[in-house]
């Protein structure tokens, strides 16, 4: 072996060498698609300790009323409808049930795809990420990135568009998370009202003693329905929403800070820093140690 040969021996087996065949080869990390169990269980055992502590009361007290249901659901919805426009609902809605099962990408996995492709733009240059624009299809949003920088935009351009977007996408979660909470606070004041509408009609049947005791159930009903769905319903869905929406940023966050270290022509080294720096400690990367 060459004294040439022999001082370039050590640098290959630490980082890849220019040639095409020691490259990282991509690949873009499975979209495992988690069904939600913590909010559903969560739900389903906080309505059943509920139903449980009614049926095991020494009373044969009736808890479901049609019209007091009726008033805070459907009151919940009128008035949390009159806060926002149509289209922000419509978006809402399928936000919010697409939180029981939604697509997730482990973020270590996908740092480590990243400093890949970083090191392969490294040493072929920029263009040839478009020759990975076919394996960066179960990634959207990295095949728009990889895009913007094979099209020679400046890295101040490619910041920006990309944030942008992320900053985007993050206001319409937020917006999402915020249409709960308002339904959480709008459920107990609707129950209110029902009780309220309860206790004069009550109050009208004064000459009654017999109707006055039915009466004033029915009217507690509506404050024990707006309670349930404010407080165990949307309230948690507002906080579950909001998670998701920073576990999707962190995603795209990644994604963005390679696509404007790439089009800066960092080195990858720099790059893992900065992505260590994104990412939780559990979940942190070595990929040159």
């Amino acid at each position: 072996m060459s004294d040439a040969a022999a001082a370039t021996a050590p640098v290959q087996q630490k980082a890849p060498s220019s040639s095409s065949s020691s490259l990282p080869s991509v690949k873009i990390p499975h979209q495992r698609t988690v069904i939600d169990f913590a909010t559903i269980l969560g739900l389903f055992f906080s309505v059943a300790l509920i139903v449980g502590a009614i049926m095991m009361g020494h009373s044969d007290a009736n808890f479901f009323n049609v019209p007091s249901l009726l008033i805070v659901v459907l009151g919940t919805m009128a008035a949390t409808t009159i806060s926002y426009t149509g289209d922000e609902l419509g978006k809402s809605i399928s936000i919010m049930m697409g939180s029981l099962s939604r697509k997730v990408t482990d973020p270590k996995k996908l740092a480590i795809t990243l400093m890949d492709i970083a090191v392969i733009a490294r040493k072929k240059g920029i263009l040839a990420l478009s020759e990975l624009d076919k394996d960066l299809v179960r990634e959207p949003f990295l095949r728009r990135a990889a895009r913007i920088v094979v099209d020679g935009y400046t890295p101040e351009d490619v910041e920006s568009m990309l944030f942008q977007e992320i900053e985007v996408e993050i206001e319409r979660n937020k917006r999402s998370a915020g249409i709960a909470r308002r339904a959480s606070e709008v459920a107990p004041a609707m129950g209110l009202i029902g009780t309220l509408v309860g206790l004069v009609q009550m109050l009208a049947e004064l000459e009654n003693p017999e109707a006055i005791g039915p009466a004033m159930a029915v009217a507690l009903l509506t404050t024990f329905y707006g309670a349930i769905l404010g407080t165990v319903v949307m309230a948690p869905l507002g906080v579950k929403l909001e998670k998701n929406a920073q576990d999707d940023a962190l995603i795209k966050t990644l994604i963005a800070s390679t696509a404007a270290s790439i089009a800066r022509k960092e080195n990858p080294r720099r790059l893992e820093m900065v992505l260590n720096t994104e990412l939780p400690a559990s979940a942190r990367i070595r990929y040159f140690d």
